[in-house]
């Protein structure tokens, strides 16, 4: 009577029986459920670095209230921040930023540092000349960190570096304010009027 042909295996596909049906349909709900059990429970339970819930450890009266708070204020602070100093300021003479900054290791000769005034640890040094002495303060060497950008100004840190050259034998000028060059710069603006 007609000329098409239903054919059953054309719409056929991989489940033929009930039993496929409720096995797949059961197998499409249990393991996503298991999956997200599975994944709370690594999240709740898992090791937490230190500190990291302070609430609960103050709740169970292990951590001050106080120390919560600085714990959480360290964790969220900000990761840079400027500061303003005032540029009209007194410089440190190279002994003052010595005695504040170098100490630690520079009077005992910490961590492979050349002691204060010891000629033979800095005649080396002081042979390969103060720009290289600078470079090395300014920017790190071994276990020293570099030094600028610090509390101190770079013709401060500048200043300490000849301090401790010349306990040690060299003859270094200590670097002075560079106001000179901005008053010739003016005066030769005026002279051109």
């Amino acid at each position: 009577m007609s000329d098409i042909d239903h054919d059953e295996d054309h719409h056929s596909g991989p489940i033929k029986t009930p039993a496929q049906v409720l096995g797949t349909a059961l197998f499409s709900i249990v393991v996503p459920i298991f999956a997200i059990i599975g994944l709370v429970y690594f999240v709740t339970n898992g090791a937490k670095p230190a500190g990291s819930n302070d609430a609960a450890a103050l709740a169970l009266g292990g951590v001050s209230a106080e120390a919560a708070a600085q714990s959480t204020a360290a964790r969220i602070q900000k990761v840079g921040m400027v500061e303003i100093r005032d540029a009209n300021r007194e410089l440190k003479t190279g002994e003052q930023v010595f005695k504040a900054q170098c100490t630690t290791c520079h009077l005992t000769g910490l961590a492979g540092s050349p002691k204060f005034g010891d000629a033979a640890a800095w005649g080396p040094r002081i042979k390969q000349g103060l720009e290289a002495l600078l470079h090395s303060a300014m920017a790190g060497k071994g276990a020293m960190g570099a030094q600028a950008g610090g509390d101190f100004d770079d013709l401060e840190i500048a200043r300490a570096v000849v301090y401790m050259a010349n306990a040690g034998g060299a003859k270094f000028i200590e670097p002075a304010k560079p106001a000179a060059a901005a008053a010739p710069a003016a005066s030769a603006a005026v002279a051109a009027k």
